[in-house]
């Protein structure tokens, strides 16, 4: 059994003492197990170490203090997610395992040749499709070309029908005027062709 010292403390003890509680604090450890690493590195008891910390040494490292238990809390995040990041991997990792474990040489080489076969089969379909839309666009085009054609003529037909009624109504104005002043009996009407008929009053 190691002899405990009991003479005086000195700085440098001091230092070592502030050293080691705050690398403790830091690293999440409690001021005992620093208490008694530094009794053991010392030759001093952990109850001692403590006495000293607490009646002496702390109060000259109050913002060292803080500065390390802000430490030990960004440590604590930092492992939380590295915790986290390292389970994840793991379980991805386990399931890679897993599923790599069950297939075989054959499984993989048949299911590669069967997505060749898919993408090929679908640039095919792909393929098709084009052609197909590229010819649904130009008959569209087709289409609208007539739809327009067909437009103009129905415009000319329409001024044509207008002007040939006018005419027409004209010309039986004339033919009932002249008609009206020699036979007052007859009398023009036009068919549903839009044809002038005599007819008898």
């Amino acid at each position: 059994m190691s002899v405990s010292r009991q003479d005086a403390w000195t700085q440098d003890e001091d230092l070592i003492l502030a050293e080691l509680v705050l690398r403790h604090i830091r690293e999440g450890s409690t001021q005992l197990n620093a208490f008694e690493e530094v009794g053991k590195r010392l030759s001093r008891t952990s109850a001692a170490c403590g006495f000293r910390w607490n009646s002496y040494v702390r109060k000259q490292y109050n913002s060292g203090i803080e500065l390390a238990k802000k430490q030990r809390k960004e440590n604590k995040k930092f492992r939380l997610n590295e915790k986290e990041d390292v389970f994840e991997n793991e379980t991805v990792d386990h399931e890679m395992s897993e599923s790599v474990a069950i297939l075989s040489l054959e499984d993989v080489i048949a299911f590669l040749i069967s997505l060749q076969r898919n993408s090929t089969s679908k640039g095919i379909e792909e393929e098709k499709l084009k052609h197909e839309i590229d010819f649904l666009c130009q008959e569209n085009e087709e289409l609208k070309k007539e739809v327009r054609d067909l437009e103009d003529r129905l415009h000319i037909v329409e001024d044509d029908y207008r002007a040939l009624i006018e005419i027409m109504d004209k010309a039986r104005k004339m033919v009932v005027s002249e008609d009206g002043r020699k036979n007052q009996k007859v009398k023009f009407q036009m068919d549903k062709n839009g044809n002038l008929e005599r007819v008898k009053k």
